[in-house]
């Protein structure tokens, strides 16, 4: 009669089931596949709502954050890594802010001579509203995809290094 690999070495046992980080549950990834995309509508009607009333940007941002952790914990971290990608992440984030100081640095312009993030200044009717849309939409996106990098940094970090 031979024994299992876990009752011969318990070590060994024990190291097998720290690596396994990720169980797959049908209930949790069918949950998810429904629950998301309402989760991430939301989080956008949030980050357009900021513009007439309480919501906006940051926390509309969250939730849409909330939709990747949501399919990292249901589908597994690292598929969800090879998916997006980190540099993906880094590059949304820098777009996310020049697109910010953009719409900001634009209403300062000679030919507008506002100040900074002035939209009346630019001089077209529901310039206000769709400039505040668009920061708001801009900070979201910054907004989700930090929280999505932090949620990768926090699971790379879990081993004590980086898990590429």
């Amino acid at each position: 009669m031979s024994e299992s690999a876990s009752e011969a070495d318990p070590e060994a046992a024990e190291t097998a089931d720290d690596l396994r980080s990720y169980v797959e549950s049908p209930i949790i990834m069918a949950t998810v596949r429904v629950v998301s995309p309402f989760v991430f509508t939301y989080g956008l009607y949030l980050m357009f709502h900021g513009a007439n009333s309480s919501g906006g940007g940051f926390q509309g941002g969250v939730v849409v954050a909330t939709v990747m952790l949501m399919l990292g914990i249901a589908f597994g971290i690292d598929p969800l890594r090879e998916w997006v990608g980190e540099s993906t992440l880094v590059l949304v984030v820098v777009a996310g802010v020049f697109a910010f100081l953009a719409i900001g640095v634009v209403t300062t312009l000679p030919p507008f001579g506002g100040g900074f993030l002035d939209y009346s200044a630019l001089g077209f009717p529901g310039a206000s509203k769709y400039g505040i849309e668009a920061v708001e939409l801009f900070i979201g996106v910054v907004v989700a995809s930090t929280i999505t990098g932090l949620f990768f940094a926090i699971d790379a970090g879990k081993d004590g290094g980086d898990n590429e």
